[in-house]
């Protein structure tokens, strides 16, 4: 049990490495999941105004069904 707790305390230093840790494996956490985030938001926005396109050119009776912006 003691070799374990000082295996976490690493000589005194263990509140700055086990932090340093912490901090490298949010960042990294981040990195990964934030363009995932992203990506999906820019596709609902995407899928959103396809969305509103389609409902306006059937609305007016576009025939091309292009509308403009």
């Amino acid at each position: 049990m003691e070799a374990i707790q000082e295996f976490f305390s690493m000589g005194g230093r263990g509140v700055y490495v086990w932090s340093a840790y912490a901090v490298f494996a949010g960042v990294i956490v981040f990195n990964v999941l934030a363009p995932l985030l992203r990506r999906r938001q820019a596709l609902r926005l995407v899928a959103r105004q396809q969305r509103r396109r389609e409902t306006l050119a059937e609305r007016t009776g576009a025939a091309s069904g292009r509308v403009p912006d």
